[in-house]
């Protein structure tokens, strides 16, 4: 099994909330962008949160996160994965969250599920909180929008 790779933040100065997710699925990989599931709630929800219209390039879809102050990453930068599930990752190596960190006023850390949450609190353990969200994954039943838009509303 081949290792992949993870894709570059999203991120600039005027960020404020960093989203982490765990690592993008097959559809992900396929668009070379965050949540390309046409099925995941991700955009869809960001859009809502801010009041934007909904977004479908990769272009509109960097400027959504960063004209409302968002940072967007995966915690896993390498692995190997067979499928798109949380649950497959193995062989994992882990972002350095330093490199969005260091260069922005990141208030809070919200994490797209579980796994992005545990994987996060394995490696940081700094003064900005941290918060499991549920996943936005199509595959969850529990996705509960109205935690995102209260996090993310600030």
């Amino acid at each position: 099994m081949c290792k992949f790779h993870g894709f570059e933040p999203v991120f600039d100065s005027n960020s404020r909330v960093l989203i982490l997710g765990s690592f993008p699925s097959v559809k992900s990989r396929e668009t070379d962008f965050y949540y390309g599931n046409r099925c995941n709630r991700f955009w869809t929800m960001l859009s809502e949160a801010f009041n934007e219209q909904p977004v479908t390039t990769v272009q509109e879809k960097k400027n959504l996160c960063l004209n409302n102050g968002v940072a967007l990453w995966d915690i896993v930068e390498s692995c190997q994965i067979r499928g798109s599930m949380d649950a497959d990752i193995t062989d994992y190596t882990l972002v350095d969250l330093s490199r969005v960190l260091n260069k922005c006023k990141i208030a809070k850390i919200l994490c797209n599920g579980s796994t992005a949450y545990k994987l996060t609190k394995s490696v940081y353990s700094g003064q900005i909180p941290v918060y499991k969200l549920s996943s936005t994954s199509p595959a969850n039943p529990r996705f509960n929008k109205t935690e995102w838009l209260e996090h993310l509303r600030f």
